[in-house]
This record gives C-alpha cells, sequence and structure tokens, in this order.
C-alpha cells in the first residue's frame, strides 16, 4: 500500500498496537487520541513520535483515519467528525468494530471520504508482545468494492489475512468470535477456581495440555473431538458435578447445565450418542433446569 500518514482515534489495545503493526510497514502515525494515563502510556511506548490530539485535528492531520474505540461509541463519534467538518473527500475511514460494518459509517460516506470496516480476529494486550502475534490473524473486513484493493494492501501491511464479511452478516461473525474467545476465557478462568476449591495448587499446569490438546483436536476434527461424560451419556457423573459444583461454586451450575445441554444436542445430532442413550443424561439435565428455574 502506498505509505500514508494515519491517524489513530484511541490508543486503547488494539488502535495502539495496529498503529504501531503500520508503523512497522513504513507509514507514519502522527496523531492519536489517549484520553486515559494508561492510553497515554501506551502511546508513549508504541507510537512514540505520534502527537496527542484531540478527535477532530487527529481525522484533519490524516490520509488514513483508524477509530479503534468500543462498539457502542462509534456512532456518535462518526457524526462528530462529520459535523466537525474534520473529513474530507478521499480520506480513508477506518474502524475496527467486528461488530459494525458500513451503515454505522454513513456519516462519513456522505463527507466524501471512503469507509472501511476492518477487524483483526485477535485478541490484545496492548503491548510490543501483540505485534508478532499479527502474523497470518485473519481480518473481518467490509468495503466498497472500490476499496477492496486497498483494504486487502492495509491487510497486508499488518501481515494478516483478509476475510470478506457481508454488511449483513457482522453481527453473526462478532457473535462467533466472542462466543468462541471471550467465552473461553470465562470458561477456564471458571476451571481453574474450581480446580483450586478442589485442592490444586497450580490448576494452570494442570488445564494447559489438556486444554490445547482440546483445542487442537477440535479445530481438527470439529464434534469428533468432543468426549467427556455427556458425550458417553453418563447421567450419574454428571449428576455427581452438578452437586459438586452447587455445593461449593452454585453460580457455575447455571453455565455447566447450558454447556452440557448443548453438548449433548451436537453429540447425538453427529451420531456418537444415540438418542436412547441419552434419555438418562437428559433427564438429569432437565431435573436440574427445572431447580435453576425455580429458585
Amino acid at each position: 500500500m502506498n505509505r500514508q500518514n494515519i491517524g489513530i482515534i484511541g490508543a486503547g489495545r488494539v488502535g495502539a498496537v495496529l498503529g504501531a503493526a503500520l508503523e512497522r510497514a513504513g507509514h507514519t502515525v502522527v496523531a492519536t487520541v489517549a484520553v486515559s494515563a494508561a492510553s497515554r502510556t501506551r502511546a508513549e511506548r508504541l507510537l512514540p513520535h505520534a502527537r496527542l490530539l484531540p478527535a477532530d485535528e487527529v481525522a484533519a492531520a490524516a490520509d488514513l483515519v483508524l477509530l479503534a474505540v468500543p462498539d457502542d461509541v462509534l456512532a456518535d463519534l462518526t457524526n462528530g467528525l462529520a459535523e466537525t467538518g474534520a473529513l474530507r473527500p478521499g480520506q480513508i475511514v477506518a474502524h475496527t468494530s467486528g461488530a459494525h460494518g458500513l451503515a454505522v459509517l454513513a456519516p462519513v460516506a456522505a463527507a466524501g471520504a471512503r469507509p472501511l470496516a476492518l477487524h483483526p480476529a485477535m485478541t490484545f494486550t496492548g503491548t510490543a508482545a501483540d505485534l508478532d502475534r499479527l502474523d497470518g490473524v485473519s481480518f473481518g473486513v467490509t468495503a466498497p468494492a472500490d476499496l477492496r484493493a486497498t483494504a486487502e494492501a492495509l491487510v497486508a501491511d499488518l501481515r494478516g489475512v483478509v476475510e470478506w464479511i457481508d454488511e449483513q452478516k457482522r453481527p453473526l461473525y462478532h457473535a462467533a468470535l466472542a462466543h468462541g474467545a471471550n467465552h473461553l476465557a470465562t470458561l477456564v478462568s471458571e476451571a481453574m477456581d474450581r480446580l483450586r476449591d478442589a485442592g490444586v495448587h497450580e490448576p494452570e499446569r494442570v488445564l494447559a495440555p489438556l486444554l490445547g490438546a482440546a483445542l487442537d483436536n477440535t479445530l481438527r476434527l470439529g464434534d469428533a473431538a468432543i468426549t467427556g461424560p455427556v458425550s458417553r451419556g453418563d447421567a450419574g457423573t454428571v449428576r455427581k458435578h452438578l452437586q459438586a459444583l452447587d455445593a461449593v461454586a452454585p453460580g457455575s451450575v447455571p453455565p455447566y447445565l447450558a454447556l452440557a445441554r448443548r453438548t449433548a444436542d451436537r453429540v447425538i445430532a453427529a451420531g456418537r450418542l444415540r438418542p436412547i442413550d441419552a434419555e438418562p443424561l437428559l433427564d438429569v439435565l432437565r431435573e436440574e433446569q427445572a431447580k435453576e428455574r425455580a429458585v
């Protein structure tokens, strides 16, 4: 991609890292918005040459403006930039939201700027360690036809891979990523907590090889990788699990029930567990769900 002067509105974990990655590719981050102390520190470390300016001044100074702000802030931000006259025809304005597509950038397009949705399918720490993790990362991109080549070049500069997402599919795309990554982090933290309750002093050491193998197997094999008592229809074991959780961490019971039921549905649909063999297990799940609703 031709070298660009870039403005980053939002020096959070995503914006600062993407800005540093673009500088690594030869672009120049001329300015950024950094409001909180954490954002200012992040900008100093990852974007040391960028000026700290208000959002409208960042936009006015850049050829490519990257909006890296929370989803619910994006609409107000784009409206504000358009109303202040900070945008100009031909300028590229890209956001990093997974849930939004081009519709939220309508004020940008009305001002003559070129809209782009560019979401990295990656979790960020906001440190230099993230830069190497970008290699080969998929970017969920939604772009007008005349901006597709530019989007591909921009993602290539970030060392990523383009995954084209239709405008109407953006919420589903983002739900899938959040369900897989964010809920995985919650699930693993829950598992570590329950192992500590069981007397395990280093739960991360116990879980690392197990979860690593489970993730690798699932990415390769899909539902065929599901193991454990639900996949076998072991109703008695599942009942004991629920009793143990209820005694120590009642808040863990509803997510266990929901995931056990979804796991049962998947292994039954895959032909791994016959419906007749699944009935005792499903009875246990129904009983426990009824108890939860009655509370």
